[in-house]
């Protein structure tokens, strides 16, 4: 096996200029190119990116969306307003109620006022209402009639919500 010289005076020279430099100042490259120091390049680091794992993909006890139940929307005071004298149809005020016509409405804890009892407006199976605006609607209240006509009332614990409500 043979020996190879480290010579004090030897030279080399640089694959990256082609100059002559002392060869005990040489070194070796990652790509196998033997430089002076002087001219010596570390490997880039985009060149052997480290390794990334994949985003994650699932929520740890992650839940379904939930629809909403309904619920009643409290009125303000005196929201019901009967129509002319022995007239069944009574307007009720609710603000931004978002309701179309033929939606089954039930109110509760509304008062009797002009003629109406509480108990014909209070009705479990509620009213079928017809859509004015987006703050009015109206409804025909079973039996009763008002006896004045254009008389506000209903309390001001009244509510308006769905027919069944889901607990």
């Amino acid at each position: 096996m043979s020996k190879y010289s480290i010579g004090k005076r030897a030279k080399a020279i640089s694959d990256r200029s082609g100059m002559a430099f002392p060869y005990n100042e040489m070194l070796k490259e990652w790509n196998g190119a033997l430089v002076h120091r002087s001219e010596f390049e570390a490997k880039h680091p985009q060149l052997e990116p480290n390794a990334h794992a994949a985003d994650a993909q699932s929520l740890k006890d992650a839940r379904p969306d939930r629809t909403e139940t309904a619920v009643p929307s409290l009125l303000k005071d005196s929201s019901f307003k009967t129509g002319s004298s022995s007239s069944s149809v009574i307007t009720v005020t609710e603000e931004d109620h978002g309701r179309a016509s033929s939606d089954t409405v039930r109110f509760y804890g509304v008062d009797s006022f002009d003629g109406i009892t509480d108990t014909n407006i209070n009705r479990s199976a509620g009213y079928t209402i017809t859509v004015i605006d987006a703050k009015t609607y109206s409804f025909t209240v079973a039996t009763d009639t008002a006896t004045t006509g254009n008389i506000t009332g209903g309390g001001f614990r009244a509510y308006a919500g769905p027919a069944t409500i889901v607990a």
